[in-house]
């Protein structure tokens, strides 16, 4: 049998799940299976029809390429098949329990037991489920790394023919870090959840001693049921704003770092960095606040306390103020405005939607109308307080509304954007961006233009 017609036909050890769905996937994509197991004749019934199944050491000498789909404490069966395995190249799917469980990591362990194989950490960062129903936007790309680049060219190819995208990450001293990936837990989330859930807190106790502590302690009145609706119903939208305004802020210092700088070639601050890769998720979590929003006003009027209210006022009779219902009429609009911009974007955001837009569309949703949805989120919590700002009641134990401190924030990030968008700042950001460094006009005089006409 030449190399090519082995490269045909693979072999698989292990028949577990990882095991019989990676088997299934290979079927499919016209690959002959062969698997190993301890127990060939107890096994036959589990894996996928089409496929055989061996003992390891006859599985070991029908394939190439074989994938080791058992855990690290069942690999010594591989020790006596060491000279059968001499020159193979072995895939190690294994992961572990938690990180830094054992001294190096699986990869490299297997490699120490059969060191004349070719030893590739991949497909390590796949589910059975997801090998079983195929890859999707989410989970398509398979990384890979090993010292020899022909085994890992082979594997690659398995996975390209599998329909993933492999990406080279590079020696065997990487697979620690690859056998770490499933473990980490939500990993972009951290930061952007730590600011919602203290945002969040802040706020729900600021409003709570605003609203119900100082009416109880003022006017001797009860009115804490309000904190399951009227309060969260404030609380959400703050955060929301603010969470949305936090997305565009980082853009917003990166521009102007680099107008500082006058280059975009040094790296900007750590921090930065971090905030700059979180923006997504901030503002998926400035989403999820509008929709609590949206849903907590829909309630409204079938509350017990609104439609008491509402009999209260059945007999009283009030002169219709035009100003009261353009500012009323216009707070809505533009709070379904911005909500609508608010999903757009969150749409946008998904991997299947992202595959379909060019650069320049997702760049322009994103941004231009990311700042859009901002200048109307804000223009809509503005009517919303209205003129409430000159009232004195207003500032209950001289402390501001929770609304006039969450404008703070989207007010100063749109000011320094509108500034960003002047005709003389935008054209020397845009002739940095295209590599123009301060400086470079004295070191080129025959390259010197000036910035401002």
């Amino acid at each position: 049998m030449d190399n090519s017609e082995e490269l045909e036909r693979v072999c698989v050890f292990g028949t577990g799940d990882m095991g019989r769905s990676l088997g299934l996937r290979l079927l499919q994509a016209g690959y002959g299976v062969v698997f190993g197991s301890r127990r060939p004749h107890s096994s036959s019934s589990l894996i996928p029809h089409g496929a055989q199944v061996l003992g390891h050491a006859a599985a070991s000498q029908s394939a190439h390429l074989i994938f080791i789909a058992v855990q690290r404490e069942h690999y010594d069966f591989l020790v006596p098949l060491a000279n059968q395995l001499k020159g193979k190249v072995l895939v190690d799917l294994s992961n572990n329990l938690r990180k830094n469980q054992y001294p190096e990591a699986n990869a490299e362990y297997l490699q120490s037991l059969v060191p004349g194989a070719e030893v590739v950490k991949g497909f390590n960062t796949l589910s059975a489920w997801s090998l079983q129903n195929g890859p999707s936007d989410a989970n398509r790309q398979v990384y890979i790394c090993g010292e020899s680049v022909e085994a890992k060219q082979a594997v690659i190819a398995v996975a390209i023919k599998l329909g993933f995208s492999a990406l080279d990450q590079g020696f065997l001293s990487v697979a620690r870090e690859l056998e770490d990936f499933p473990l980490q837990l939500f990993p972009q989330w951290r930061l952007p959840l730590r600011i919602a859930i203290g945002l969040s807190a802040a706020f729900f106790f600021y409003l709570l001693i605003r609203d119900i502590i100082y009416a109880y302690v003022t006017q001797s009145k009860d009115i804490s049921f309000r904190i399951m609706v009227s309060l969260a119903n404030k609380v959400c939208p703050i955060v929301s704003l603010i969470m949305l305004s936090l997305c565009y802020l980082p853009g917003v210092l990166a521009s102007f770092l680099q107008l500082y700088r006058g280059t975009k070639y040094r790296r900007f601050p750590d921090w930065l960095d971090r905030w700059m890769l979180c923006r997504k998720q901030l503002g998926l979590l400035a989403l999820g606040f509008a929709f609590l929003h949206v849903l907590y006003t829909l309630i409204i009027p079938i509350r017990y306390y609104v439609r008491f209210k509402a009999t209260e006022r059945t007999n009283r009779t009030t002169q219709f103020d035009t100003t009261t219902a353009w500012r009323g009429d216009s707070y809505l609009s533009l709070g379904i405005l911005g909500f609508g911009l608010y999903v757009l974007l969150g749409i946008t955001s998904l991997p299947s939607v992202i595959n379909t837009l060019s650069w320049r569309e997702f760049s322009f949703i994103q941004s231009k109308l990311g700042h859009l949805t901002l200048l109307l989120c804000t223009a809509h919590t503005y009517l919303y307080g209205w003129n409430r700002f000159l009232s004195s009641s207003t500032y209950k134990w001289y402390t501001p509304p929770g609304y006039m401190l969450c404008l703070v924030l989207p007010s100063v990030v749109l000011l320094l954007k509108l500034l960003l968008i002047t005709p003389c700042v935008d054209r020397t950001i845009t002739r940095i961006r295209q590599g123009w460094e301060r400086g470079a006009d004295q070191r080129n005089p025959k390259d010197s233009q000036p910035l401002i006409p």
